[in-house]
């Protein structure tokens, strides 16, 4: 076909290849038009479908008079008399496009995978000092030989640590929601509880307003469901505490109801739930609506009040969309505002509702238990430090590592029971050295348990593909390390049980029906006491809320002394039971 010739170009075409006239084209062949690579390609690919099937379309690369390129689309037929009939188009411009957008989408990946590097080495430069902070308080509380003072000032560092990860967690949430990393982690709650306990760290803190709040509920909207309890949890707080804030007389009401007549009492039937916070506050303008859900935009009210970030609506809206739903508001200047957003969701089973770890502190091992081996790698010297005097503290025989290579070895010579290994670290990191173990037949029946001051949770899924059976975020809690102990190793403690005082609160002193120290356990006491000292009711209504409400005369008498201010009554409470 390469001896073809033309016989006829409409004026188009002739313009789209540079000519000036038909007399320029009629009688050469149709090469003249492309590169001889070109007409290769066009004998060794094209040619033969051509002679086939009769047609051909597809791309070429043509040449202009002029010696430039363009790239064109074509389309080649035979006719009835075995003429080729071609038509052709110039698509450069639609080619220059795709080529800009996918620059511009490896341009967005390469910034997302940037975005998710960043708040990776964020997280874990931050949480790891903090890892230390939080971990070795905990560790000084444990020693019976401080007291006094020095017992205050351990309790304010351990308190202060926690406040601090509280402000680093939530500034790593709105920057994981920036870059997109935000995922639902779904469990089995207990919505009755949830709202119970919401409207108890709100209730006191609106009457002290002179504000009426009132939670109510459809009879159709069941117990327990499936849904990502903080963020629910995070949404409800959201909106109640902008409620509280701007409204200054009424009321607040929370409602609850099931959508669009689903059913709602069978387990595992999909459902949407409804939740709608409103005020008799001072409302919102018009003009001030559009821009309420931008990160860091206060309203006129908000920016009077010099309180909060502007954050709160953002995450509270994305954590909706999350969850299958939506945030939307209604608002009149002068007569409240409505907050409503839904939910996806489904029943399940009361029994499906997992148990809290033991907030007992633990003293040692069970007896007549085997020596267990735990090999610690980590890098980190302080990290190193903490596990080990934990560990040993409580019976284990500890070893350590500082980076993946030191691990192997140390796997080789003493085969210990777990592994508690740091996915970061220097000259072989975790996951390699995870593989590694894990690759062998002697390590497939050693747990290792990874250790990471990521805020990211889905690097999880990356922890688990490398062979650890389970992963503990940084800082953990001594509850945490000593559940996967648990449940790996079957290892069994000995736990030093909340002692009940002497001498207790009774309803004659206090109005508490039950001492206080055979309900809640010492740890509870303990940041009671905390609170009490610092005289911060903002850190006392969360832990009443932690009460069970069937002790309705310990959540009120609490309140009462909370509302009225009265921090060393409740200190005495938590000093009387510690005696």
């Amino acid at each position: 076909m390469t001896d073809s010739r033309f016989i006829y170009l409409n004026l188009a075409h002739i313009t789209l290849f540079g000519y000036d006239s038909l007399d320029e084209l009629i009688g050469q062949s149709w090469t003249v038009l492309y590169s001889p690579q070109e007409v290769q390609r066009f004998e060794r690919e094209i040619a033969p479908v051509l002679t086939e099937q009769g047609h051909w379309q597809g791309e070429m690369l043509a040449r202009r008079k002029d010696g430039s390129f363009f790239a064109e689309e074509i389309s080649l037929t035979f006719a009835e008399n075995r003429d080729l009939i071609c038509v052709c188009r110039d698509i450069t411009e639609r080619k220059l496009t795709q080529v800009r957008l996918e620059a511009s989408k490896e341009s967005a990946e390469k910034a997302s995978r940037a975005k998710s590097q960043f708040l990776a080495n964020m997280s874990h430069e931050l949480r790891t000092p903090l890892n230390a902070i939080i971990g070795f308080t905990q560790l000084m509380e444990r020693d019976s030989s401080l007291q006094g003072e020095n017992q205050e000032f351990v309790e304010i560092i351990n308190q202060s640590g926690e406040h601090l990860l509280g402000l680093i967690n939530d500034i790593l949430e709105m920057s994981k929601i920036k870059a997109g990393l935000v995922v639902v982690t779904e469990n089995s709650v207990n919505l009755y509880r949830l709202l119970r306990s919401v409207e108890t760290l709100f209730k006191l803190k609106a009457e002290a307003k002179g504000l009426n709040l009132f939670f109510t509920r459809a009879d159709d909207v069941p117990q327990y469901i499936k849904t990502d309890e903080v963020k629910l949890r995070q949404i409800l707080i959201n909106l109640l505490g902008n409620a509280v804030k701007f409204t200054q007389v009424g009321q607040i009401r929370v409602s609850v109801k099931v959508l669009d007549g689903e059913e709602a009492k069978d387990d595992d039937v999909p459902l949407r739930l409804w939740f709608e916070v409103e005020d008799t506050g001072a409302g919102i303008a018009d003009s001030e609506l559009n821009g309420l859900f931008q990160p860091f935009v206060q309203t006129a009210s908000g920016r009077k009040s010099q309180q909060g970030t502007g954050l709160g609506l953002a995450i509270s809206r994305k954590f909706s969309h999350l969850m299958g739903g939506d945030l939307t508001v209604r608002s009149e200047v002068g007569v409240g505002t409505a907050f409503m957003f839904s939910i996806q969701t489904r029943c399940v089973a009361g029994d499906a509702i997992a148990q809290n770890l033991s907030s007992l502190r633990v003293r040692s091992l069970a007896p007549g238990q085997p020596s267990y081996r735990i090999l610690i790698a980590d890098d980190k010297l302080n990290n190193r430090r903490l596990l080990v005097k934990l560990l040993t503290s409580i019976g284990f025989d500890v070893r350590e590592a500082v980076n993946g290579l030191e691990t192997i070895a140390v796997w080789k010579e003493w085969f210990p029971h777990l592994i508690l290994m740091d996915m970061r670290m220097p000259e072989m990191d975790g996951y390699e050295a995870t593989r590694h173990i894990k690759a062998t037949s002697k390590g497939l029946s050693i747990p290792i348990i990874a250790l990471t001051a990521s805020a990211l949770h889905e690097e999880r899924h990356e922890m688990i593909a490398a062979g650890c059976e389970d992963c503990i975020y940084k800082p953990f809690r001594e509850a945490e390390l000593i559940g996967a102990l648990e449940k790996y190793l079957h290892a069994e403690f000995i736990y030093d049980q909340p002692t009940v005082a002497q001498s207790p609160p009774t309803i004659l002193e206090t109005g508490l029906a039950v001492p206080l120290t055979t309900i809640m356990d010492e740890a509870w006491m303990k940041a009671l006491q905390n609170a009490a000292r610092s005289g911060d009711d903002d850190q006392i209504y969360p832990l009443i809320a932690q009460i069970p409400p069937e002790h309705v005369g310990a959540i009120e008498e609490l309140s009462q002394l909370t509302e009225q201010f009265a921090f060393d009554r409740i200190l005495k409470l938590t000093e009387t039971s510690k005696a």
